[in-house]
């Protein structure tokens, strides 16, 4: 069973997917169940070999459905000097989409 599989890249990050895959990405301004198109393919790739863009692969995109948005863990930025009473205490919780791929064309 062969299984295709490419690379894209979302928000400043590259992702290695297949179809059927559920992960995280950056926030997408889009409603829950709308579908979306990454067309920045850095990769495509299959059993018996891959096809490499220059910088993207042209012609090829790849649609996925949003399932959710929300937020992640509480990421604490803590900032300390010993001795000179300076201590800095913030959190972050960053946004983002939950996405599931539907098809890899290309």
């Amino acid at each position: 069973n062969e299984r295709m599989y490419a690379v894209i890249e979302q928000g400043g990050k590259q992702y290695r997917v297949s179809e059927g895959d559920k992960f995280k990405v950056e926030k997408i301004h889009a409603e829950d169940g709308a579908v979306v198109t990454f067309d920045k393919v850095i990769l495509l790739g299959k059993d018996e070999g891959a096809v490499i863009g220059a910088p993207y692969v042209e012609g090829a995109s790849v649609s996925a459905k949003i399932v959710e948005s929300g937020k992640n863990d509480k990421v604490i930025v803590f900032k300390y000097r010993r001795k000179k009473n300076y201590r800095k205490f913030r959190g972050h919780r960053q946004q983002y989409t939950l996405v599931q791929i539907e098809s890899i064309n290309g």
